[in-house]
């Protein structure tokens, strides 16, 4: 399984920058290739994205959601991926935030693009545009406060 983790400074508090990334549907806005995602419920999501040459469709299910620390995830059906985005808050108007995605190049082009940085670029991409989006706004299109430990909804907040 290949990897890639990028890092990014944003100019908004860690609850403001964690808060806007449980908008999962909202991702198509700051993310490349990126064309739905649909929230099934707390914890299951369905992607539409371009991947390269080709378009892609697949599921994923919320491992881990702890509110202005960390989201993580891991497909369960199409691609095979898994991830965690976590959140540190730097000052009190300033949030590190850092992805880290295991994937799977599936056929050779998949190989070869990742082995040409491909994955790299688009998630240093990806986290430069939502610096730009979530700066820009000031504020987050919504929020989601519940916890979520193994893929079960533990609380509400």
């Amino acid at each position: 399984m290949a990897n890639v983790e990028k890092s990014i400074q944003v100019a908004v508090p860690v609850r403001t920058a964690y808060n806007q990334w449980t908008q999962f549907e909202e991702f198509p806005h700051f993310m490349e290739g990126v064309h739905e995602v649909k929230q099934s419920d707390d914890t299951h999501l369905a992607w539409k994205a371009t991947i390269g040459p080709k378009d892609e469709e697949w599921t994923t299910v919320v491992t881990d959601q702890i509110p202005d620390q960390v989201v993580a995830w891991e497909s369960t059906s199409g691609a095979e991926n898994a991830g965690r985005v976590t959140f540190q808050a730097d000052s009190a108007n300033t949030t590190t935030v850092t992805v880290r995605i295991d994937y799977s190049p599936g056929g050779i082009l998949e190989r070869l693009g990742s082995g040409l940085g491909f994955m790299d670029r688009r998630v240093q991409g990806d986290l430069e545009r939502f610096k730009e989006y979530i700066e820009k706004r000031g504020t987050e299109t919504g929020a989601w406060r519940g916890e979520i430990q193994g893929s079960q909804v533990e609380s509400h907040g």
